[in-house]
């Protein structure tokens, strides 16, 4: 495995790997990779002959106060990491590689980007969409392989390949948890241990939300309030918000019809620690 940190060479690097009938896919990341991202790169080794693994904290995702600075980052272990798991080349520009003196162009989708994680984080989802249009131009990809437990982002992400036309084939990987339910991110580092213990209380909540659910229940605000309940009894919790959508719009339902998918999805703060997490159900 190589690292290569700069666009021009990553550039040049896809296309000569392209003209060779080479299959490339590629595993965007922030870094400080877990179980969730190597299950994304072997899922991308199944469908490619050349894995290229991102590893970049951008600085367009993050808000004025948010933990951009102290984002945990450990380069070498990431290089293990991806390796392990079947990655060939972890792409790790610097920011000013990424975004070079003068940069002034964005990359917005309208409709996805100002509801759930956008309408807490501003910007937000025009810094996610930005970053990932120059991936896919520097990388190159036949194939990109992005994670459920984003699903906001994953939605943003189809949207962006479809209405730019990407000639690309996107894959979205299932959530890997921990053995009590809990999401993986690089964020859970941040908790303490009475934190991560009250930390599972999202997938018991969303676990609650497919039960009523499957079980006929179609007053959705009746289920919003049981799983406000459930999170507010743990001390350190408090809610961002909790909603009940449809998984392409992004739009919160009022009503359920018979055989209709579903997107749940959460935000909250256990102490001082931002987690998100999500299911799709069928009504």
């Amino acid at each position: 495995m190589k690292t290569v940190t700069s666009t021009r060479a990553m550039q040049r690097s896809a296309e000569e790997l392209r003209r060779a009938g080479k299959r490339i896919a590629l595993v965007p990341t922030m870094g400080y990779l877990h179980e969730g991202h190597q299950s994304l790169i072997r899922a991308a080794r199944a469908r490619a002959d050349v894995v290229i693994v991102s590893v970049f904290v951008n600085p367009l995702q993050f808000g004025p106060g948010e933990d951009y600075s102290t984002y945990p980052r450990d380069m070498a272990r990431d290089e293990k990491l991806a390796a392990s798991a079947g990655a060939d080349i972890v792409f790790a520009p610097p920011p000013d590689e990424m975004y070079r003196k003068g940069h002034r162009a964005s990359v917005l989708v309208e409709g996805l980007s100002d509801v759930l994680e956008g309408r807490s984080r501003p910007g937000h989802f025009r810094g996610v969409a930005t970053v990932v249009a120059k991936l896919f131009n520097i990388t190159k990809p036949h194939v990109a392989v992005f994670g459920q437990k984003d699903a906001q982002q994953a939605a943003i992400v189809r949207r962006l390949v479809e209405d730019l036309d990407f000639d690309l084939e996107l894959i979205v990987a299932p959530t890997v948890r921990e053995g009590d339910g809990l999401a993986m991110s690089s964020r859970n580092v941040y908790l303490s241990v009475d934190e991560r213990a009250q930390a599972a209380v999202l997938s018991r909540s969303l676990r609650l939300a497919e039960e009523r659910i499957r079980a006929g229940e179609r007053d959705l605000e009746a289920i919003r309030t049981e799983m406000s309940a459930l999170i507010a009894a743990e001390p350190a919790a408090r809610i961002d918000y909790i909603s009940i959508a449809d998984p392409a719009t992004l739009q919160d339902l009022t009503a359920l019809e018979p055989g209709e998918m579903v997107l749940v999805s959460l935000a909250v703060r256990i102490g001082r620690t931002r987690l998100i997490d999500n299911t799709t159900v069928k009504a």
